[in-house]
């Protein structure tokens, strides 16, 4: 029997990818947004493709604020930028 790679959505652009293949945005308990390279952060999640044209989508439809269900500050919108570009560098 083979086993099945969990599989999840993109906030951004919509695509369904491998969940390893994708960046896990983290609203955390004390309701800071990270960006969560492990995958495993406790708080409320949401995933994006390893891509900075995938964020500005999700901001500008909102798909991160309707994942996380509260709006996201516009200090919070820049750390996450500068947070995945970081990760995007390092590949």
């Amino acid at each position: 029997m083979k086993m099945k790679k969990p599989q999840r959505t993109c906030v951004g652009c919509g695509v369904t990818k491998d969940k390893k293949d994708l960046i896990r945005i983290v609203r955390t308990p004390e309701g800071e947004f990270i960006v969560d390279a492990t995958g495993r952060k406790n708080g409320r999640g949401a995933y994006l493709c390893r891509d900075a044209n995938c964020l500005a989508k999700a901001f500008r439809s909102h798909g991160l604020e309707r994942s996380f269900r509260t709006e996201i500050p516009p200090d919070a919108q820049n750390r996450l930028r500068e947070e995945l570009e970081k990760l995007e560098q390092q590949e």
